[in-house]
């Protein structure tokens, strides 16, 4: 199974989108500052996914989120 994730940070209420195959190994990769995009705004918490067959799928999600580029939409989406 494949995650297209949706984080947000705890110090500056902003959000990361991305996507993995393992969705608990990830978020603890953002937490503990293995990842270099994410480092600065830990801690983050897991406030949404959705899965995937394939990861090209969970990435074309991830895209899709991204482009969207509205705090709203993002907030929606997670409410939903």
């Amino acid at each position: 199974m494949f995650y297209m994730y949706i984080l947000k940070s705890e110090k500056t209420d902003s959000y990361y989108i991305g996507s993995s195959q393992d969705l608990e190994n990830r978020v603890e990769e953002h937490n503990s500052g293995k990842s270099v995009s994410t480092k600065g705004k830990r801690p983050w918490l897991l406030v949404y996914s959705e899965s995937f067959v394939s990861l090209s799928e969970a990435r074309q999600r991830e895209s899709e989120v991204k482009s969207w580029k509205s705090r709203k939409m993002i907030e929606y989406l997670i409410e939903k």
